[in-house]
């Protein structure tokens, strides 16, 4: 096996998480063709097959997935020797958003971690849900942004976050015919999750309460209004967790990804939180 070359790996991560060669060629500033032959360099180095094309993607082979891990920790290390060698003082100001439920459980570790390093940085977080964050990035208004993406191409897919169906243990909602819900607005992913979830299983349903708030939908569940479908990780300890024993079925997880914008390419500021939150979010959704 021959050495694993920096600018392969850079292509291998940029064709994966773009899902096509000429999404990636752009990230990396080359050619299609040039990504190719990086890719084919890696691959001959590897002595493996590590991508193979799907009907709409690039899928990995099961020696894919296992590089990819090693590979985005080899960047990650790269990119920070860089930096300390460097000497570089970064300062600037980043606009970073995410929603309420991502917000406590994956974003505060994140920020612990890049604050002492980076005491030049300015952050200043926007807190709304994904259908309002992921247009901001796209119009440069927000440099970065945590959101449960709405295909597959949008942004860098970090982990699946589950879903779940909550109610209060002190009312019998879920009893209730048709079921009474509590949702997010119209666009919300969450509520699209909801919906089919019910209707795959024929069962009737209305809406009482409906909120862009995760505290809104929380306060519905616990007076005893609705039920709802919330992600896993924004799940308060006192609501219960509700299954097919209540006559509830299974919800499509998110898929939570970070989406920068393409006017923040060439802050450094924005560089270095990119890459940390990165680096810190992938481990954190290992661990859920």
């Amino acid at each position: 096996m021959r050495d694993l070359q920096i600018d392969w790996l850079k292509s291998f991560v940029a064709a994966v998480d773009a899902g096509t060669l000429s999404s990636a060629a752009s990230e990396v500033h080359r050619s299609q063709s040039a990504m190719s032959m990086q890719l084919k360099k890696l691959e001959s180095a590897a002595g493996c097959r590590l991508l193979v094309r799907g009907a709409r993607q690039l899928q990995l082979t099961h020696e894919g997935q296992t590089l990819l891990g090693y590979a985005r920790r080899m960047l990650d290390l790269h990119a920070e020797a860089q930096a300390a060698l460097q000497g570089e003082s970064v300062s600037g100001l980043v606009r970073l958003g995410v929603p309420d439920d991502y917000a406590g459980k994956y974003l505060t570790p994140a920020l612990k971690r890049f604050a002492p390093r980076h005491g030049g940085v300015e952050i200043q977080l926007d807190c709304e849900q994904s259908t309002s964050l992921i247009p901001r990035v796209a119009r440069g208004e927000l440099d970065l942004a945590l959101v449960s993406r709405d295909h597959v191409r949008r942004g860098t897919l970090l982990f699946h976050e589950p879903m779940v169906w909550v109610g209060s243990a002190q009312f019998d909602v879920w009893s209730r015919n048709p079921l009474p819900i509590a949702v997010y607005e119209e666009a919300s992913l969450g509520r699209r999750s909801a919906i089919h979830s019910l209707a795959l299983q024929g069962r009737p349903y209305k809406v009482v309460y409906n909120s862009s708030s995760l505290a809104g939908q929380i306060a519905a569940v616990e007076s005893g209004l609705a039920v709802a479908a919330l992600t896993q990780c924004s799940a308060p300890p006192n609501l219960q967790v509700l299954g097919t024993e209540h006559g509830l079925g299974p919800l499509e997880p998110m898929q939570v990804a970070l989406y920068r914008s393409a006017a923040s390419r060439g802050s450094k500021a924005v560089d270095s939180l990119h890459r940390m939150l990165l680096q810190t979010l992938r481990q954190s959704g290992r661990r859920t």
